[in-house]
């Protein structure tokens, strides 16, 4: 893979992030994003811009996070007619 390819891996999964920040409102959204997002920080981890890959990391880790609990809560909710 070029460093290229890595710089732009790394910016994606800083703007996944953000994004998943938002996104975790929706699960269904914001797991996706979440996921791709993870896989973008880890592949911009060995480039220049490895300070972005690892906010990305960090930001897509948290919106996963929210995410699941979002969903669980969603989940919980529906089977007990709330």
């Amino acid at each position: 893979m070029s460093d290229s390819t890595k710089n732009g891996a790394a910016s994606a999964g800083l703007v996944l992030g953000i994004i998943s920040l938002l996104g975790w409102i929706i699960p269904l959204i914001g797991a996706p994003i979440s996921i791709i997002g993870l896989v973008q920080s880890v592949r911009g981890q060995k480039s220049e811009n490895q300070g972005q890959a690892t906010t990305g990391l960090i930001l897509n880790m948290i919106g996963l996070v929210a995410t699941i609990i979002n969903a669980s809560i969603g989940a919980f909710k529906g089977a007990h007619g709330y």
